[in-house]
């Protein structure tokens, strides 16, 4: 067990740095989901014809490992550049990218472009990923030396919500592009879609516009990194603060920055990051196996434009992961002396619970598979973001927080590309698919996953981080002007 940890008294002044520091952030890296799950928007919007089910789960699940793997790289690149820098590459790389994906399909519909969108966009979407893959670890680094362990669980509900709120960008606004970006206006297009066509002048070219599902979380991206390149700085230190202990463990004897090699084998020996990995494998699979199936088993049902849930998706998911994120995060500070897994554990039999109702109940009232897939989303949404944000700095400490975030998040997109390509292959096609008995494999092929994700949970159950010696005072000072940045 953990040896008891007082939480530090931060001044306002200091809060609300903190909170300058880490907004711009967050933002970026909800509108990174915009620029990752669009092409889930652009396969509805391209249809069968151009994009199938099969080829957008190659072009995703390829993505998906790219961004994996890519951690192994980019992972200690941040730790030796600073989460700063990394996070600012990041966001350009992403941007260039979606310009570029948008660029294709306009050239495709106004130039007469021949090019196949299937392997353009599985090139492109790769590099898209190994950019964002730079995000994923920056926004934990550059959290780390702010943020005392005993603050961290309320942290991860901020980022959860983040992430929620990207959700929230890629599906609703995504979907409400859609809506703004056809050949011929709807009557009955909604708010945001409205917004959209009237800000961007959208609509009624005579030409479907997808390329604007592209181009817009680029501009979305770009306004974030003027405000980052403002205002973002690694540490308390670099904004005229003192920095403090955070009274997390490390990996490294001293606290110091270890080579990859030695990192990849601190995490593969150590008894909780081990099985955090094995963990968050399973959470790629259940996260993105209902929160990008869900809308094409309602669309392909005929149900999705009549349901309330899938009318909504975005939005059902933002409350959804705000829940979720808020939740866990608050309740392993408050209940569990800030040990993140049992509340994971909590949520995973939720989720073998919900999997299992999915299964049996796809041919009935669809509120039922409805509110299993929103549950599964809150759970899967609360456990990422404490084990994966937050469990992992913990353990690997600050220094290597980089590397650590990136093997462990690694493990969610592999856990991400192998459902992608499986459940793309398992789900029916053409007149088969209409039929909601059909997609009986679906939900049947995430069942054991949560429940080998609940066992991994137990297995850790009383982990905590072990205290490291006292260092600085954790109270931050008052700021010296001349100090922060301009």
């Amino acid at each position: 067990m953990a040896q008891s940890v007082d939480t530090p008294v931060h001044s306002t002044a200091y809060r609300i740095r903190r909170a300058l520091n880490w907004f711009p952030l967050g933002l970026a890296y909800a509108f990174f989901y915009m620029g990752r799950y669009n092409l889930t928007v652009a396969k509805s919007a391209l249809g069968d014809e151009l994009m199938s089910k099969a080829q957008f789960g190659t072009i995703f699940g390829i993505g998906a490992w790219v961004y994996a793997l890519s951690f192994l790289a980019t992972g200690p690149l941040t730790d030796k550049l600073g989460g700063r820098r990394a996070m600012l590459i990041a966001t350009a790389g992403t941007i260039a990218v979606n310009t570029a994906m948008g660029a294709v399909l306009y050239g495709i519909t106004n130039w007469g472009w021949t090019v196949s969108i299937f392997w353009t966009f599985t090139i492109l979407y790769a590099i898209n990923m190994h950019f964002q893959s730079y995000g994923a670890v920056a926004i934990v680094t550059v959290k780390a030396p702010w943020f005392h362990v005993r603050e961290r669980g309320t942290f991860s509900t901020i980022f959860g919500a983040m992430i929620t709120l990207g959700i929230f960008f890629a599906f609703d606004w995504g979907f409400a592009l859609v809506a703004a970006t056809r050949a011929t206006p709807s009557a009955d297009a909604g708010f945001w879609a409205r917004i959209f066509g009237a800000a961007l002048g959208l609509g009624g070219a005579g030409v479907d516009q997808n390329w604007w599902l592209f181009f817009t979380p680029a501009l979305m991206m770009g306004a974030c990194w003027l405000a980052m390149n403002q205002w973002l700085c690694d540490s308390p230190s670099e904004a005229g603060y003192a920095d403090f202990d955070t009274g997390e463990e490390s990996i490294s004897d001293d606290g110091g920055r270890l080579p990859v090699r030695e990192v990849f084998y601190k995490i593969v020996t150590h008894p909780v990051l081990l099985v955090i990995c094995g963990i968050e494998f399973c959470s790629g699979i259940l996260r993105n196996g209902v929160m990008h199936w869900y809308p094409l088993f309602a669309a392909e049902v005929g149900f999705k434009k009549s349901f309330w849930i899938t009318q909504n998706w975005g939005l059902t998911l933002l409350i959804a992961g705000m829940g979720g994120a808020f939740l866990t995060g608050w309740a392993s500070d408050k209940f569990f002396q800030s040990r993140r897994a049992p509340m994971a554990g909590i949520l995973y039999g939720v989720m073998a619970v919900c999997a299992a109702v999915m299964a049996f109940t796809l041919g009935a009232n669809p509120w039922w598979g409805g509110m299993a897939t929103l549950l599964i989303s809150l759970s899967v949404i609360g456990v990422h973001g404490i084990l994966s944000g937050t469990s992992t700095t913990d353990f690997g400490g600050t220094r290597n927080a980089g590397a650590a975030v990136g093997i462990v998040d690694g493990m969610v997109y592999l856990g991400t590309g192998l459902q992608s390509v499986l459940i793309g292959l398992i789900t029916p096609t053409g007149a088969a698919a209409k039929d909601p008995n059909n997609w009986f494999h679906w939900p049947l092929f995430l069942l054991p996953f949560s429940v080998i994700g609940f066992a991994l949970c137990l297995k850790i159950w009383n982990a905590a981080p072990k205290k490291k010696k006292a260092a600085s005072p954790a109270t931050a000072p008052a700021p010296s002007p001349a100090a922060v940045p301009a």
